[in-house]
């Protein structure tokens, strides 16, 4: 596809041509690094720059020849799946001094390379500015030493520099997510996951140490996600007595009938007299109080390690397109940035500004401004703090305020991984603000039934980690049931309703919304969480669910592409589930780097197939010998999954052969992922302190009664900050017949796919990040995508 005539303008005042890119990775290594390099390298091909590799970091700039390459379109293949970073990564001490950063200068300017691209913490970063505040003094030493002439001093006379982070930490301030952070919660996850088992059979406690030597991001999130009994983090050390305290619990928690108790510390833990915490401390402090069975994992370098999650994959390869975009953007007068994510916003940060942020942090810490460090971490990490400490310390009965109202929590649609996260959430924020929590059985049916319990505190233990739905989850909307699901209200006195589910729990509440009318029970608060492996509730960007799918379906399609590597010339077309909503197919290809995804939201004909079929032919002439497409469920309901199978087979004789693979229901099940997670635990907890705040508004007379659109609403995610919509006015946004929203974000997202498999097409460079400043304190309610 050619761009269209409005976008030419974009293209050609972005042309890369006659400019050369070097892109290089240094500091620790981070899961998704490689994609990171991927899109730099092939969206600086797209725009016609020369993009060259500098391996081995700094060290690599330093030493020059081998070490600064020019590369091709086919040096990045493969490489999206692979962790650490193919082009290497070092320390180095020469870059340090002048004399390296000379030698540095040269070696670029020998290659006419003043553009760089540089993936690594904010040391790396640091370097980076440096670099090129000292670029024309470094070139001008070059000319007066004779290496280079005054032409050349002249035509390279500017450095531009964009960062992207790549730390597993997540230490840095000013971006939600650093490359590599996502996947590093999966390993740490998988472990815990893993632990929790054999101490469940022990009976026993596990002290786990994960990385983070001055930033507690890790241990926090993983505590949230499995629901650690104590976790230890240098923002926000433990109080004086603290040992007494925790034992208490583990204590409380034994007798309660839990045969396991997980404690987290991070690496850099210390309490609040700066003094480290380490976990043998902790492990001896368990045996010596309370004689129980404890043992210590020491997670390590595992955490590095493995194959980048669709996240990372895809978070980086934005962050790669936007760097590439910043720099041929630049202007001597503009700062260095970093490219970095805002809730899904891609948004670029003056990179000094970021790194004296994430300087303030540490100074804070060493003064023992605790409360301060944690707000200069931003506020994805002062939520993950309040909501730990809301979930995970149960107040004495005598302690909890009691507001006399009963709160129903029930599941609707199909299962989706995360669902219980968000219930156990749900339930003990409800109890913590005084409310008798109900938990329903088998969605809107089981609602009619009478299916209907008291949950307390402990009967959500451990089920953060369990997929699928424990309560159970019907497809039925609640419209042939209105008069009995009135009656049960009225039973059991329900004051407020808790809807965690799909499309059709949107479209039970818009159905309940509309019987206020006939039935006073249902002129009560009522919120609804998205949670659907499809995504495709109006009104959020993000649904609890979609996270673990799109793994599942990035997992498949590495495996697949696997199977092809002894078998050359293979093309293997991928149906997966979304109903008409594309949003697993679209971000499944990008995650797995797919030469097409065929959705439903952008409509294509024979010719397109045909177009398709040839690209993939060409490709087979080159050394990359696998094509990969991927078919959502609904896209068109003559080129079917068969029929494009057919097609491909038929127009692909001799050049390549086809298989064919259908994910089906895989999708929705497996243990969910830390984002699905932490975002159902984080919702959802915003979600009942909502229903509080209703309750008490709408409480008249000795009774709740409301029946304004204001008190049936949506929590979603929308651009960078949670936000409560009245169904009703959602309806708007609706696609009823196809059940999605009309205007979806990550459309936006489809010619980053086909830009980086090669196709030509138009980018809308007018929603590219613009650069920002690092703010402090956001607003209280603003939260964030980020986990």
């Amino acid at each position: 596809m050619e761009p269209h005539p409005a976008d030419k303008k974009l293209f050609e005042n972005l042309s890369g041509s006659g400019k050369a890119i070097g892109v290089l990775t240094s500091g620790g290594d981070a899961e998704g690094m490689n994609a990171a390099v991927r899109a730099v390298v092939r969206m600086g091909i797209y725009v016609e720059a020369k993009v060259y590799f500098v391996y081995e970091g700094y060290q690599g700039m330093v030493d020059g020849g081998d070490n600064i390459v020019e590369v091709s379109w086919e040096s990045v293949s493969s490489i999206l799946q692979v962790g650490g970073t193919v082009i290497g990564s070092a320390r180095c001490k020469a870059f340090r001094t002048r004399e390296g950063r000379l030698q540095a200068a040269y070696n670029l300017v020998k290659r006419g390379i003043t553009n760089l691209c540089v993936i690594g913490g904010d040391g790396s970063l640091t370097g980076a500015n440096l670099f090129r505040e000292e670029w024309s003094g470094l070139l001008e030493e070059l000319a007066e030493s004779g290496k280079i002439d005054e032409e050349a001093v002249k035509k390279y006379a500017y450095l531009n520099i964009v960062g992207m982070v790549g730390s597993i930490d997540n230490d840095f301030c000013g971006t939600d997510m650093t490359i590599g952070t996502d996947s590093a919660l999966h390993r740490i996850i998988e472990v815990v996951d893993a632990i929790m088992t054999t101490a469940q059979s022990h009976q026993r406690t596990f002290v786990l140490e994960v990385m983070g030597r001055h930033c507690g991001y890790l241990a926090l999130v993983s505590a949230l996600a499995c629901g650690a009994d104590w976790v230890l983090i240098p923002e926000y050390p433990p109080e004086e007595g603290w040992e007494d305290k925790m034992c208490v619990k583990l204590s409380e928690n034994r007798a309660r009938k839990k045969r396991l108790n997980i404690i987290i510390v991070a690496e850099g833990a210390i309490d609040s007299h700066n003094k480290a915490i380490t976990s043998e401390q902790v492990k001896d402090l368990v045996v010596r109080c309370l004689g129980f069975d404890t043992r210590v994992t020491i997670l390590g370098h595992v955490q590095r390690g493995g194959t980048p999650s669709a996240f990372d994959r895809i978070l980086a390869s934005r962050m790669g397109v936007e760097a590439v975009l910043a720099l041929l953007e630049a202007t001597p007068d503009t700062p260095a940035c970093v490219v970095s994510l805002s809730g899904n916003q891609a948004v670029r940060l003056p990179l000094m500004e970021c790194v004296q942020m994430t300087q303030e942090v540490q100074k804070a810490m060493d003064e023992a401004r605790f409360k301060e460090a944690v707000q200069l971490r931003g506020r994805s990490f002062e939520n993950n703090l309040k909501t730990y400490k809301l979930l995970s310390h149960r107040k004495q009965d005598a302690e909890l305020p009691k507001s006399n109202f009963n709160v129903a929590v029930l599941n609707v649609g199909a299962p989706a991984a995360g669902m219980n996260a968000a219930v156990r959430s749900a339930v003990r924020v409800g109890i913590t603000e005084g409310h008798k929590m109900f938990a329903i059985n088998d969605g809107f049916e089981g609602f009619a039934k009478g299916q209907i319990k008291t949950i307390s505190w402990g009967d959500v233990g451990g089920w953060t980690g369990q997929g699928g739905s424990i309560l159970g989850t019907k497809r039925t909307l609640p419209a042939k049931y209105l008069e009995k699901i009135a009656d049960q209200m009225r039973t059991y006195n329900i004051n407020a309703l808790m809807v965690i589910g799909g499309f059709e729990a949107y479209l039970g509440l818009l159905e309940l919304s509309a019987a206020r009318e006939k039935y006073d029970e249902f002129c009560v608060p009522m919120v609804m969480v998205p949670a659907t492996v499809s995504n495709n509730v109006p009104g959020s960007d993000f649904s609890i669910g979609a996270d673990t799918a799109l793994n599942t379906i990035t997992d498949t399609c590495d495996r697949i592409k696997q199977s092809a590597s002894g078998t050359k010339r293979r093309v293997f077309i991928i149906e997966t589930m979304g109903g008409y909503c594309g949003y697993l197919a679209n971000m499944g290809g990008l995650a797995a780097g797919a030469d097409a995804a065929y959705i439903f939201e952008e409509k294509f004909d024979i010719r397109e197939l045909q177009a398709n079929v040839e690209h993939l032919t060409e490709k087979m002439k080159t050394s990359i010998q696998r094509g990969l497409v991927l078919r959502n469920e609904n896209c068109n309901e003559n080129y079917t999954t068969d029929f494009i199978y057919q097609l491909y087979s038929e127009e692909g004789k001799g050049v390549f052969d086809c298989r064919k693979n259908v994910l089906g229901h895989m999708q929705q099940g497996g243990a969910p992922s830390p984002f699905d997670r932490n975002f159902g635990t984080k919702i959802s907890a915003k979600a009942i302190q909502w229903i509080s705040k209703k309750l008490v508004e709408t409480y008249r007379k000795g009774k709740v009664f409301a029946n304004t659109d204001d008190t049936v609403c949506l929590l979603g995610m929308r651009r960078r900050n949670l936000v409560f919509q009245p169904v009703a006015e959602l309806k708007g946004e609706t696609d009823f017949v196809h059940r999605i929203a009309k205007e979806q974000w990550w459309l936006k997202l489809r010619p980053l796919m086909k830009i980086l498999a090669k196709y030509k097409t138009s980018y809308d460079v007018s929603d590219s990040g613009q650069l920002e400043h690092v703010a402090m304190h956001r607003p209280k309610e603003a939260e964030t995508g980020a986990i």
